[in-house]
């Protein structure tokens, strides 16, 4: 009795274990190869869930099926106007047929290898074969800093755009792509992170930038200098204008109020003429006669004729 339980026992575990050496389980992200003896068996298992085997002969190879990051190695280039110039890209890509990628290149080391061998190239042919401008432009329209110089400024030039950067990264990722369906991959987009000057001619391209701001700074400070002095000439034109306005109106006013005061003092005087010479001689003794002044006139002098009494 206790062999027979030991038995049932035996032949339990042994089915448990079977059973838990065929099932697997196929998460949200990754699609399953099912491989008998080195060979592809059956299509891939790509939605999720459990799933079952043949155990110990059939073997469950597992890949991703969400987007893979693939990031190349900042690397030296020339372009087609001889300006040497560090390029750093990225790319993202899928595997799309997991058996043609299980039967190339097999593991995650494997293909981005490959894409290596693909991507670099391409990248570095379509740096080659254009100017540095069309790596960092889109279009040749005019830059912010140079558009309110552009009428003004006969020296002005623009870069005449012919592909541009958007149509270089299309063009690099047709090129790309088609190599990588041979191995199950397809190529999503190629972006470039940055682009830079190599450290040889990186400070001169700095000292010729700097150079240019200033070239812009002193041309808007002297059109700014030119509009002050305009504006300051036009109020200066403006308050002399204004001055001799107002002079002349003081001036006639000053004149109508003379020739009044000269009347009524006429108007007045004419009233007495005597009394009118008396105190005119007055002021005139007033003003001559003080401690410093010494005066000798004859006593038949008219100047003295108030001191003698008016005849």
């Amino acid at each position: 009795m206790i062999k027979i339980k030991g038995l049932i026992v035996g032949v339990i575990a042994l089915f448990v274990f079977v059973l838990f050496s065929s099932a697997y389980i196929v998460g949200e992200t990754e699609q399953v190869v099912i491989t008998q003896f080195g060979k592809v068996v059956g299509v891939p298992k790509i939605d999720p869930g459990l799933k079952f085997k043949i155990p110990f002969i059939q073997k469950a190879s597992y890949f991703p099926k969400n987007l893979q990051e693939w990031d190349g190695d900042p690397g030296q280039v020339p372009t087609k106007d001889k300006t040497y110039i560090w390029v750093d890209t990225f790319a993202r890509w899928k595997i799309v047929d997991p058996i043609k990628y299980f039967q190339t290149v097999n593991n995650m080391v494997s293909a981005l290898g490959r894409l290596d061998d693909i991507i670099d190239p391409a990248m570095r042919n379509f740096f080659t074969s254009y100017r540095l401008v069309e790596s960092v432009r889109n279009t040749d329209r005019p830059m912010d800093t140079f558009s309110s110089m552009k009428e003004k400024d006969k020296n002005y030039s623009q870069y005449k755009i012919e592909m541009g950067r958007s149509e270089i990264i299309k063009e690099m990722l047709a090129q790309a792509q088609p190599k990588l369906r041979k191995f199950g991959i397809e190529l999503i987009d190629i972006k470039i992170k940055r682009i830079n000057y190599v450290e040889k001619v990186r400070n001169a391209v700095y000292e010729r930038m700097i150079a240019e701001r200033k070239q812009i700074a002193e041309k808007f400070r002297a059109e700014g200098k030119g509009e002050a002095s305009n504006i300051r000439g036009d109020k200066e034109k403006e308050l002399q204008l204004i001055t001799s306005q107002a002079y002349k109106v003081s001036q006639e006013i000053k004149g109508k109020a003379d020739a009044e005061a000269t009347h009524i003092y006429a108007a007045a005087y004419n009233l007495d003429t005597n009394f009118y010479a008396f105190f005119k001689t007055l002021e005139v003794y007033k003003k001559t006669f003080d401690q410093t002044n010494t005066l000798v006139l004859s006593t038949n002098s008219d100047f003295m004729k108030y001191f003698k009494g008016i005849k």
